[in-house]
């Protein structure tokens, strides 16, 4: 295993325990809201800290991004972090939530964490080196038709414009597929699509801390990600497709041509 994936589990897995420590008494955890439906916790706070601690002890050159300290550092080796993707979920005790811990090296991901602490599920990928979930490798699906295909997908709330664009392909892809989920977890439907238990996905409006983890995951599980338009600036526009080889162009078209 890659020294820097191995600090990378290390932190996650501590920031997994604090969330699991936390959700026993959730009625009990306070919450601000940043934005349209967009919520902030102590929890969320004090796992970033504990990443960021980890990885600076073993790493204190590295630059951070994390979704609520913002940018810390300067770095060509920047770690992106989403302490707890699925607050809402996890204010809620709906268990859909994970911690996404992603690492890029001049812009390009070289390592990814996503860890689910309530089903003990460890999603990991090296940048050449493959994904495993819980160290077994993992591929994106085999699925070749539209009609047959699971995805997933993300509601841009907090964006009303974003939103009505959105609904058009969310209409369009609900007719021609087989079925639509919304967890709640950009980082867990993305690991979903990288373990093929998920077809696809798409969202816009996410953040790079959302999807940097997750997107590596399902590169080296043998599938594509890119933005609607086909471009690969996914991480700056916060929209994306993202699965098998033979769907990902189908989802995208759809996306695409939506009314």
């Amino acid at each position: 295993m890659h020294p820097n994936l191995n600090i990378a589990i290390r932190a996650a897995r501590r920031a997994g325990d604090l969330i699991l420590r936390a959700s026993a008494r959730v009625d009990t955890v306070s919450a601000e809201l940043k934005g349209r439906q967009d919520f902030v916790t102590k929890v969320d706070r004090d796992a970033e800290a504990v990443i960021i601690d980890t990885l600076r002890t073993a790493y204190p050159g590295d630059a951070f991004l994390g979704e609520e300290s913002g940018a810390i550092g300067d770095s060509e080796r920047v770690w992106i972090i989403d302490p707890l993707d699925g607050t809402t979920n996890f204010l809620h005790g709906f268990p859909v939530y994970a911690v996404s811990i992603a690492l890029a090296e001049r812009g390009i991901l070289q390592q990814a964490v996503v860890y689910d602490p309530n089903r003990d599920e460890l999603f990991t990928a090296t940048r050449g080196s493959g994904a495993q979930l819980n160290n077994r490798k993992i591929r994106v699906s085999g699925q070749r038709k539209l009609e047959r295909a699971l995805l997933g997908t993300g509601f841009p709330v907090r964006d009303e414009k974003l939103f009505r664009n959105y609904l058009g392909s969310f209409n369009r892809l609900s007719l021609e597929t087989s079925g639509i989920r919304r967890a709640g977890s950009a980082a867990i439907d993305l690991s979903y699509v990288a373990c093929g238990r998920l077809d696809g996905f798409w969202e816009f409006g996410l953040s790079s801390w959302d999807i940097a983890a997750g997107v590596l995951l399902i590169q080296e599980a043998g599938g594509i990600v890119t933005t609607p338009q086909g471009k690969d600036d996914y991480l700056a526009t916060g929209a994306l497709v993202a699965g098998n080889p033979h769907l990902c162009e189908a989802i995208r078209n759809s996306v695409a041509t939506a009314p």
